[in-house]
């Protein structure tokens, strides 16, 4: 009986362990996170698309000189105009949007996502207005 009872014991918690780590591997993060410092440097040696989620009249306000402007309320339905190969670095405001966005296009298959955190609000470099 004593062996049964460590049997299950062993059982239920290998059942455990197993079911809580898929859980946290299911909620992973798959995208990068970068400081502006590091946003600068990907910025001035060209190493990603610069994709904007903000409004047209936050893009228009200043922006990352070449970025590229998908307003995140649009960019699931324009996810076919971005390419699943090519690295992007994700922009907001605040940091906030970005994060939504890389995970929205992670979830639809896109692996090389890195989103700036502090977004624009941070940004103490070039912009371009309009």
């Amino acid at each position: 009986m004593k062996k049964f009872v460590l049997l299950c014991l062993i059982s239920l918690s290998s059942f455990l362990i197993i079911g809580c780590s898929a859980n946290v591997n299911e909620n992973a993060q798959e995208y990068s996170e970068v400081t502006i410092e590091e946003a600068y440097e990907i910025y001035k040696n060209k190493e990603m698309v610069i994709l904007d989620v903000r409004t047209p009249q936050e893009y228009n306000e200043g922006h990352i000189p070449g970025s590229i402007l998908i307003p995140l309320q649009e960019l699931e339905s324009r996810l076919g105009e971005l390419d699943k190969n090519e690295k992007y670095l994700i922009v907001c405001r605040s940091g906030n949007r970005s994060a939504q966005a890389s995970e929205l296009l992670v979830a639809n298959g896109f692996k090389n996502i890195s989103h700036m955190q502090g977004g624009m609000l941070e940004w103490k470099y070039d912009i371009e207005k309009g």
